[in-house]
């Protein structure tokens, strides 16, 4: 499922439950911290995660994140592209191949 299709439905289900009333970019954005913790939290204890707790939470941020990308007008996939494009920038291939260095220690 692309991005295309995930957000007619994710506005259908939003405006079914007349939630976009509490869908404010702050909100959503609060939202995707808080979910992002209990990401977090499947890996607290054990690298191992359950990862049917893992899938749970990560459609949950994905799914605030999107609603967050469509609230401010944004789509998703084309962000994404921009900052990889950026991001190719700061860590070119043969100074970071293999390093987790940050790209001003490169």
């Amino acid at each position: 499922m692309s991005t295309e299709s995930v957000m007619p439905t994710l506005r259908e289900f939003v405006i079914e439950r007349e939630w976009g009333q509490f869908h404010s970019a702050a909100n959503l954005a609060k939202s995707i911290s808080i979910e992002s913790g209990e990401l977090l939290e499947c890996f607290q204890w054990d690298d191992q995660a359950n990862i049917d707790r893992v899938k749970e939470e990560l459609a949950d941020v994905l799914t605030y994140a999107y609603l967050l990308a469509d609230k401010i007008g944004l789509d998703p996939a084309e962000i994404i592209l921009e900052k990889l494009q950026k991001t190719r920038t700061k860590y070119p291939v043969e100074k970071a191949r293999g390093r987790s260095t940050k790209y001003d220690q490169l």
